[in-house]
């Protein structure tokens, strides 16, 4: 199982986005060095977010890296142009040779539609458009595109650099949207999953409907990966972990309450979320190993990624958090995990 890290750079609105940037930098650095297998940087259009172009801040980490693999996390690609996203990535991948991937979504703000002309109306149809544009320019050297709504015609042009890899991974990013995963397992793309609350066992049988459909439509089990998303934060003890992440969540989380029309949190709800059956991974590198192997046993999944921070956060308290989680937590997790295999594979003794 691949373990790894997502963030988006938060900030509080008014700071050095400058300093938080060459933060990021630092963080991709150590769990790298620490051994995490993933790094993933967002895309968000708002005052309380230092990143707003993840392909420019991975190209940076691929520079300071060796090993550790380089994701948006996600890149918008409604409000993108497909061909640009490809020529960016490529170029990551060129230059960390071999370890760029997209993992592209809708969006779950809005703000980069109206910023670069686009229409709410054509949430949908930008999405499925741009991302089959995205598959076409992936497949050859050479693009031809019949053109579409929202996209133009393209005759017979090279588009360049190709990346290292072949095919460019495309990982794409749900909510829970039936929908939106089905049409990740017919195209046989892997599904990046979103569990930011409630109780994540209610997913299982999305997970399964995705594997289902994309062994109908042809595609091999293998080939159907999945990813867990979720925020937490690690620290020696537990007490300590929660007391240092509820601030910058609660900030978070309330904010996007008001302006979705959610009701208010609490800090009862908070720590009930911490518990093994529900969404937080909040707490020492023991409750946190023991989280993702219990999720594991729901999803059968291939990774997981910690959003890390949410919410402004000491920088210091975020890079321990980064080694707890890739010298403590990740060997937990990793050998459990290949000990089950090696046990499922066993041919039984004659």
């Amino acid at each position: 199982m691949e373990i790894g890290i997502y963030s988006f750079a938060d900030m509080k609105p008014g700071g050095d986005p400058g300093q938080r940037l060459r933060d990021l930098l630092e963080e991709i650095e150590l769990a790298d060095a620490v051994g995490l297998d993933v790094f993933g940087v967002g895309e968000h259009h708002r005052p309380e977010y230092a990143s707003s172009s993840p392909s420019t801040v991975l190209a940076a980490a691929a520079a300071r890296t060796r090993r550790i693999r380089l994701t948006s996390a996600v890149t918008v690609l409604s409000s993108d142009d497909p061909i640009r996203v490809f020529q960016q990535f490529a170029t990551i991948d060129q230059l960390s040779m071999g370890r760029a991937e997209i993992m592209a979504g809708r969006g779950s703000f809005i703000e980069s539609f109206p910023l670069f002309g686009y229409d709410l109306e054509d949430y949908d149809s930008l999405f499925a458009e741009k991302l089959e544009l995205l598959l076409r320019v992936r497949e050859s050297e050479r693009l031809t595109w019949e053109g579409g709504k929202h996209t133009k015609p393209v005759h017979d042009r090279g588009v360049y650099p190709r990346p290292y890899q072949h095919p460019l991974p495309v990982w794409i990013a749900v909510g829970g949207s039936t929908n939106s995963v089905a049409r990740t397992a017919v195209l046989g793309l892997p599904l990046a999953l979103a569990i930011i609350g409630g109780q994540p066992a209610r997913f299982a049988p999305l997970i399964d409907f995705y594997r289902k459909v994309g062994e109908q439509a042809g595609h091999a089990l293998a080939q159907l990966r999945v990813g867990i998303n979720s925020q937490g934060y690690v620290a020696e003890d537990s007490r300590q972990a929660a007391d240092d992440f509820f601030p910058g969540w609660f900030e978070v989380m309330s904010q996007i309450g008001r302006e979705r029309g959610w009701g208010p949190l609490s800090r009862n709800e908070y720590e009930a979320s911490r518990t093994l059956h529900g969404a937080l991974f909040v707490g020492t590198p023991e409750e946190v190993a023991e989280k993702i192997l219990y999720q594991h046993r729901l999803f059968n999944h291939d990774r997981f990624l910690l959003q890390l921070p949410v919410g402004p956060m000491p920088h210091e308290k975020v890079l321990r958090a980064i080694e707890l989680l890739g010298t403590r937590v990740a060997p937990i997790v990793r050998e459990e995990v290949a000990r089950k295999q090696a046990a499922a594979t066993e041919t039984p003794a004659r």
